[in-house]
This record gives C-alpha cells, sequence and structure tokens, in this order.
C-alpha cells in the first residue's frame, strides 16, 4: 500500500460553481441568498396538470445540454451536463486549467461527486420510449447512463482526470459525504486535486408522481410557488422538489498556497450515523442527527462554542424541522440559541443528494463573505421549532466556523465543519 502521510494533510476548497435555480453561477447565487430571492415556480418542463403539485425549483434560463456534442445529447442524463457546467466554473474559479496539466498531476486528480438519484429522469425517458412503441428513440446507452457510477466517469473524461472517480449515493446526505470523503482523500495522500460537491436533476413527471404518493411534498401553494417552501413555519406541510449542482475544488493546502490560490475555507470535521430507524422518516428522538453533529465538531477540534452559523437541512416537513431542531439542542445545549442558522431550501427547494453542497455553497457565502442568508416565509413561528433561523432577512456577522448538516432516506445523518483556512 502507498505511504499515508504521518501527519493529515489540510483540504481547502479553492473553487466554486454553482447552477441552481435561483441563480447561475456562484455569483448569481449568492446574490440570490443575499436578497432572499426564491427559485421556486410553476412547472415548465413537462406537463403536471394532473398531478397535485404543479411546482418545483428548476434551473432555468440555460439550456444545460447546449455544452454536450449534438451526437450525444440523447445518450446522457441531465444530472451530467449540469454536473459539467458547475464544475468547469469551480475549475476556472480555481485557476487550473486541465489541458495544461501534465500527465502525473492529471493521476493525482480526483472526481467524487454526490447524487441520490443520478440519472433516474433519463431512465424514465427511455421506459416511456420503450412503452410508447418508440424504440428507436432509445439511446444505446441505455444500462451505462442509467447506472449512477457512471457519473463520476463522465467528469473524469471530460477533464482527463486519472485519479479516483466514484459517486457517494447516501440520499440527501451523500453531497455532504461525498465532499467528505474527498477531503480524506487529500489528507490521506490518495489525491491533490478533488472535483466533488453534488448534483441531483429529479424532476419528471413519473418521480414526482412518487413524491406525491409518498405525501412528501407541498400541494397547498401552486398559486403562489415563490410561497410553499416554509421550513420552520407553523404551517409547513411538505417540501418542494428541486434540481441543482454545486461543484468545489478541493486542494492540499499547500499547493493552493504555493500557486496563489483563493482559499474560501476549509474542511475542519466530519460526522455521520445512522437512525436505524425507517426507510424515510427521521426518529423523533434526535439522537443520532445530534451525535453525527458532536462527531463532526470532535473531528476539527472545536466546541459548540466555537460554531457562529449552522445551515439546516430545513425541508419544510412537520417531522423533520421538529427534530432537526431538537437534535441542534442535544447537539449544541445552550449554545443552540446563540447561534443563528437558515435553511437554504426555503430558496431552493429540496435538491435531493445535492443538497448538503448547496449548504456548504451557503456556507461559504457566510465563511469567505460575511453574511448569512435568511430562511424566508418563516411567516407564522412554529412554537416546537424556536431557534435563531434568521427570518425574512439576512444578516452580517463575521463567521469563522460554520456546520452545515443534513437528515437522510433511510434515517442517515451527516455533518460537514468548514471554517476559515488559519495558520
Amino acid at each position: 500500500m502507498r505511504r499515508m502521510p504521518s501527519v493529515p494533510r489540510r483540504a481547502v476548497i479553492t473553487g466554486i460553481g454553482c447552477l441552481s435555480p435561483n441563480g447561475l453561477g456562484r455569483h448569481q447565487f449568492w446574490n440570490a441568498l443575499r436578497e432572499g430571492r426564491s427559485g421556486v415556480g410553476r412547472i415548465t418542463r413537462f406537463d403536471a396538470s394532473d398531478l397535485p403539485v404543479q411546482i418545483a425549483a428548476e434551473v432555468t434560463g440555460i439550456d444545460v445540454y447546449e455544452i454536450i456534442p449534438p451526437k450525444e445529447r440523447q445518450h446522457l442524463p441531465r444530472v451530467v451536463p449540469m454536473a459539467l457546467w458547475a464544475a468547469r466554473e469551480a475549475l476556472a474559479d480555481a485557476g487550473i486549467r486541465p489541458e495544461d496539466l501534465t500527465r502525473d498531476e492529471r493521476r493525482r486528480m480526483a472526481v467524487i461527486i454526490g447524487s441520490g438519484g443520478g440519472g433516474l429522469e433519463f431512465t424514465e425517458r427511455q421506459y416511456r420510449y420503450y412503452f410508447t412503441g418508440e424504440t428507436k428513440r432509445a439511446s444505446i446507452y441505455t444500462i451505462a447512463s442509467s447506472t449512477i457510477g457512471t457519473l463520476s466517469s463522465e467528469l473524469s473524461t471530460a477533464f482527463g482526470f486519472h485519479g479516483m472517480s466514484h459517486v457517494i449515493s447516501t440520499g440527501c446526505a451523500s453531497a455532504i459525504d461525498a465532499i467528505a470523503y474527498a477531503a480524506q482523500a487529500i489528507q490521506l495522500g490518495r489525491a491533490d486535486v478533488v472535483i466533488t460537491g453534488g448534483v441531483d436533476a429529479p424532476l419528471s413527471h413519473g418521480i414526482l408522481t412518487a413524491f406525491c404518493a409518498m405525501r412528501a411534498l407541498t400541494a397547498s401553494w401552486n398559486h403562489a410557488p415563490e410561497r410553499a417552501s416554509r421550513p420552520f413555519s407553523r404551517d409547513r406541510d411538505g417540501f418542494v422538489l428541486g434540481e441543482g449542482a454545486w461543484i468545489f475544488v478541493l486542494e492540499e493546502r499547500e499547493r493552493a498556497r504555493q500557486r496563489g490560490a483563493t482559499i474560501y475555507a476549509e474542511i475542519l470535521g466530519y460526522g455521520a450515523t445512522c437512525d436505524a430507524h425507517h426507510r424515510v422518516r427521521v426518529d423523533e428522538s434526535g439522537e443520532e442527527p445530534a451525535r453525527a453533529m458532536r462527531l463532526a465538531l470532535e473531528e476539527a477540534g472545536l466546541t459548540p462554542a466555537d460554531v457562529d452559523y449552522i445551515n439546516l437541512h430545513g425541508t419544510s416537513t412537520v417531522l423533520n424541522d421538529r427534530i432537526e431542531t431538537r437534535a441542534v439542542k442535544l447537539a449544541f445545549g445552550e449554545q443552540a440559541r446563540r447561534i443563528p442558522m437558515s435553511a437554504t431550501k426555503s430558496l431552493i427547494g429540496h435538491p435531493q443528494g445535492a443538497c448538503g453542497a448547496a449548504g456548504v455553497a451557503a456556507a461559504l457565502l457566510a465563511v469567505h463573505e460575511g453574511f448569512i442568508h435568511p430562511t424566508i416565509n418563516l411567516d407564522e413561528p412554529d412554537p416546537e421549532c424556536d431557534l435563531d433561523y434568521v427570518p425574512h432577512r439576512g444578516r452580517t456577522a463575521r463567521v469563522r466556523v460554520a456546520l452545515v448538516n443534513c437528515l437522510s432516506f433511510g434515517s442517515k445523518n451527516a455533518a460537514l465543519v468548514v471554517g476559515r483556512e488559519e495558520g
């Protein structure tokens, strides 16, 4: 086996790429967060008139397939061009030009991406062709492109990166887990640079129908989509399905410093647990998500008093928001009421496995720019959700350390601590 470094190396974020329902590119995304601007609207990509839910958080204003050669477009799920779009921005932001790298450098470049559903909408499309007698329209790469593990390979191939190429799929925790594994790859000397983050594109008629059957989505706001995602509000009744890609360049710190790269933040700690409770419901106690947050702080060598901001999972479901609030109180004790926290999903809906990466991008706004975005639509505070969710309007703040929290189907929990690079 390769000899590991005697002292763990440090992993820092040097590039950010965002393709969000409320902003194309990191600057637009951050501006939308500052302004509290929602990306939720009426569904335009397919006819949802026969469903009780006709709203979603779609990425609009761009044809993501434009970056794919025309002959390849029918063979790729939407997540691929979305991930490529955001990864290109992240690499450019980091000042890394893949075409200028040597072969040895490319062998030290890895891709570790989180996605909950990968190409499910693509798979649904292929089935539709089959069952409607349009088999000739189906892709000859249906199997390969429907397999979630090939998502990272598409990025590796596009950029010529020969290091590890992995997809992490752990439900809503996927992106947080992927970023943590990417940081570990750098810390253990297995890679020098990793393209990581999350991407999901679960918007299709069949997937929306299934979520409606689960009664997980809000059907109360078709008339006012931008008000539909309402984390921690007493009148919340389900989440808004979303999509997006939030991709980062993680890099070994000394390499980044030698290049003179902008360092947005450092990955400080990670914790993951499982309630082992239910395939979709979170355990009422909140003990395991609280333990994931504590583990992340312990790995970072920090205490609750050191945390300046928490980015919450905040889905806008009755159960999740209440239990997450309870978990934060368990994890942070008396500090819980001091720390400002916000729910990015109030602005972008729930992009499933990519949501943790969106939370990290929002946390970087807090750490690097000193601004905490608001939780919008918190019109009627739930008495059981009584922490500082930064309602309605964002605020400036000095944020040295931020924690991003995720809860997932399968009762998985993940938390990531990021902070200013110091020392």
